[in-house]
């Protein structure tokens, strides 16, 4: 093999070998901050994990909303219609955050089945709902009649 052929057969493998590592490095990075979105019916059914954050969301329960001592830190649960996870949230909410609507938290889950928000969002306008929430709500109740369903015929 002549030396010019050796030094392109190396570039080549070197380049290669680059590009595999700035893929694996991108996909590394992008798997680390992926944020999954869970319904509170998924929450209770164990699919979320405690080791990782993800986006709860769901609409804040009517006369759930508690605020304590510090001033900055809420108590409020969040449905799906079908089931509800209470949500500790220490700071300042967004100005279009109340009861009956609907909110995207993001944050992680105890042990104990309480989730620690580290961001609220809420929606922007009167009839904004975002998608995951809306999808969430919809399948939880189908699954809700259909569970009445089933019972109605036995």
């Amino acid at each position: 093999m002549s030396p010019l052929r050796t030094r392109r057969l190396l570039l080549v493998v070197l380049l290669v070998a680059g590009i595999g590592v700035a893929t694996a490095l991108a996909l590394y990075a992008f798997q680390k901050n992926l944020l999954y979105f869970f319904s509170p019916s998924q929450v209770l059914a164990g699919e979320a994990s405690l080791q990782r954050a993800f986006r709860l969301g769901g609409m804040v329960v009517d006369g759930s909303l508690s605020r304590l001592a510090d001033g900055l830190t809420v108590r409020f649960e969040v449905t799906d219609t079908a089931a509800s996870v209470p949500i500790v949230y220490t700071g300042i909410l967004p100005d279009l955050f109340r009861e009956g609507q609907g909110i995207v938290a993001i944050g992680r889950l105890t042990d104990d089945g309480t989730f620690v928000a580290e961001e609220v969002l809420a929606k922007h306008d009167e009839t904004y709902m975002p998608p995951e929430v809306g999808d969430a709500m919809k399948a939880a109740q189908r699954a809700k009649a259909k569970v009445a369903e089933q019972s109605a015929e036995n």
